[in-house]
């Protein structure tokens, strides 16, 4: 291993030793640890430690890392505090997570690093995300994100890379190619020679390094940060190394051959840089033992901190409560909530597609770190044609198209609020999340209670049938969302509740599906203040008061239900539009079943599985006494919905709902 020091005193050279040797150290005494029962998992990055050193090392300290389970260093390297590691490695609530998270699943803004999730290839649009918001404030800076040799495998490493190459984006992508992911070889993973061939496919430079050389790894992550600042570009590094430990321990190394052990044991980062240094008359042998002495004080010292720590005590409500961000007082302290005397004064009637864009471009004035992002929304305007004339109004750097990626754009979304933005990302049609759900899912919606990281990031999602679209682009999927704590999801019925929920949806600090129908966009109009205002979430609407039958609905449910009533004046109905689906107005719910005592819940969605199963769970365990009759549902077929209109129509729920409300009134 030949190592160049260039101009590096040996002040530095001293350091850089400390902070290469910590991570082992640790790490040993974590293995240890594990034996013993103390902790429960551990994956060791014992042999590629001078990656992650390396990568901290060179980056400025309020540059964003995204690591993986093998970079100890770069949290050691940024100075995290190591009795407040151990009481997170201990899943003690004095962690960085409050024991709700394991090993390196965390992360933590004052040190510029953002938690991984184990799906791993998600991360490194984050990093997107980050270098985007540098670039939109003119910042000099990159982020840097890391990927396993397994990890190019998934199809986020594709989109991430794509992205960055396409927008220009200041960012660094590491690969830590250590020859296995988990047990299966490189030679069962990939057919290209070098991953970092890889790079040229995207239209990117990319280099390929020894990875346990420290100093060869510092050298090239500054020269190569300066070239993406000044470039304004993306760079592939594809460092080779070797994990000498399983890849966690509980897996072993059976599966390693014994001489690819006694091969990279000689290529040792640490032992190799000790060496080096002592021939350049930076250590002895003495100094070396007196800065382990030292070190092996400073871990017991710390450990034991973590080990008087408080044993953790569940406290359900605090649990609950840190599912969701608090939200702050907006900027604009004129802003008017849906219900208060102030809101007077609205427009002429106008489509519900209008309010949508309104909402949308007077959120874009309020706000001026709201991007949009999207499939064809800039000069074309979008699918629907929402975003109409917002490039020339607010320009294509706010308003931007994006590759067909749609797990990178969710992921860049999270990333620009990782830097104090607000994204809207639109989905073309809400069909197409089932590409995005990993990030919406396990990232967006998770990354709060985790480590108390807002996500300011709303998702348009066009939906739902009766446009004749056949099985993807007509799908009502919102139930599946309204089981994932963390988001909110809301589905207007009503132009004045499509502007004032998007504008809620956007002051929001947590992420927010917003439900719009595709088919109400130009067939439903209806009067919208033309202020800003916000339709609060979380609070159904009463449409209609009534004493016969209760009907709990939302989205095109609403006006199926109002136009029955209309042709069936005879019976009185009270209509709830729900309006939120999660978090349910569950107190709405109970004085809709009080009015009537009998209760029919009626979604366009599919009907196992839907919303209206868990309401009527909900009625049944808490209204039970109030009922006088069974809760009854309409929903649509349980099949995918078809693309003839006369097979649609007889699919949508809309066609059981004179039979179900003749069978509620016989009761």
């Amino acid at each position: 291993m030949v190592f160049n020091r260039r101009y590096t005193s040996n002040h530095e050279l001293l350091a850089i030793y400390k902070k290469l040797l910590l991570p082992r150290m640790i790490e040993e005494k974590m293995l240890v640890l594990l034996r013993q029962g103390k902790i429960s998992k551990w994956f060791s990055g014992i042999g590629q430690e001078a990656i992650a050193v390396g990568a901290a090392y060179a980056l400025e300290a309020d540059e964003w890392i995204m690591p993986l389970h093998r970079n100890l260093g770069v949290f050691t390297t940024r100075n995290m505090p190591l009795n407040k590691l151990f009481m997170q490695w201990q899943g003690n609530k004095d962690g960085y997570s409050k024991g709700r998270e394991r090993s390196f699943h965390f992360g933590n803004a004052e040190h510029h690093i953002c938690g991984m999730i184990s799906h791993l290839g998600p991360q490194l649009a984050i990093a997107d995300g980050i270098a985007l918001a540098h670039k939109l404030k003119k910042e000099n800076k990159v982020s840097l994100a890391f990927s396993g040799d397994g990890g190019t495998s998934e199809g986020d490493f594709h989109e991430a890379l794509n992205v960055a190459a396409v927008w220009d984006l200041p960012v660094i992508f590491i690969i830590e190619n250590n020859g296995y992911g988990l047990s299966t070889p490189v030679n069962e993973q990939y057919r290209c020679e070098s991953l970092v061939d890889k790079a040229k496919g995207y239209g990117m430079e990319g280099v390929r390094i020894d990875g346990n050389n420290i100093l060869a790894v510092i050298d090239t992550i500054k020269g190569i940060r300066e070239y993406c600042i000044n470039e304004q570009k993306p760079y592939l590094i594809e460092c080779m190394t070797f994990r000498m430990r399983g890849h966690e321990e509980a897996s072993g190394t059976k599966y390693v051959p014994k001489e690819m052990f006694e091969e990279w044991a000689a290529k040792d980062p640490i032992k190799n840089y000790e060496e080096y240094l002592i021939t350049q008359e930076v250590l002895t042998e003495t100094v070396i033992e007196k800065i382990k002495a030292e070190f092996k004080t400073h871990i017991d010292a710390e450990l034991q901190l973590a080990y008087n720590a408080e044993a953790l005590t569940p406290e359900t409500e605090e649990e609950v409560r840190d599912v969701y961000a608090p939200k702050v007082k907006v900027k604009n302290e004129e802003l008017k909530v849906e219900g208060q005397s102030a809101i007077r004064n609205p427009q002429s009637e106008i489509r519900m597609i209008d309010a949508i864009k309104e909402g949308l471009q007077q959120s874009m004035q309020q706000h001026s770190n709201l991007i949009l992002m999207g499939q064809d929304i800039a000069e074309y305007g979008g699918a629907f044609k929402i975003t109409e004339g917002f490039v020339q109004q607010f320009g294509k750097e706010r308003v931007r198209n994006t590759p067909l990626c749609e797990s990178a754009i969710v992921g860049a979304a999270l990333g620009l609020s990782l830097k104090g933005f607000k994204s809207m990302m639109e989905m073309q049609f809400a069909d197409f999340v089932t590409v995005g759900f990993n990030q919406i899912i396990n990232n967006l919606a998770k990354i709060h209670y985790r480590w108390g990281q807002n996500a300011d990031v709303v998702i348009r999602m066009p939906c739902g049938g009766g446009v004749g679209a056949g099985p993807f682009h007509s799908q009502s999927n919102e139930a599946w969302f309204v089981h994932t704590p963390g988001l909110k999801v809301v589905y207007p019925a009503t132009p004045a509740d499509a502007k004032g929920l998007l504008i809620a949806a956007i002051n929001d600090p947590n992420p927010v599906m917003y439900f719009e129908h595709k088919a109400l966009y130009r067939s439903v109009n209806g009067p919208v203040p033309t202020e800003y205002y916000e339709t609060e979430i979380g609070k159904a609407r009463k449409v209609s008061d009534g004493e016969d039958i209760s009907i709990i609905t939302y989205g095109s449910g609403v006006l199926w239900a109002t136009e029955y009533a209309d042709e069936h004046p005879d019976i009185s109905f009270d209509i709830l539009d729900l309006r939120t689906l999660l978090p349910l107005d569950h107190d709405a719910i109970k004085a809709c079943v009080e009015n009537t005592g009998k209760v029919l819940i009626l979604h366009e969605d599919t009907l196992t599985g839907g919303i209206g199963g868990e309401i009527a769970a909900w009625i049944s365990e808490h209204c039970f006494s109030l009922l006088d009759a069974p809760i009854l549902r309409c929903a649509s077929l349980d099949t995918p919905i078809p693309f003839n209109i006369e097979l649609e129509k007889n699919f949508m729920a809309k066609a059981r709902l004179h039979e179900t409300v003749e069978k509620l009134l016989r009761y």
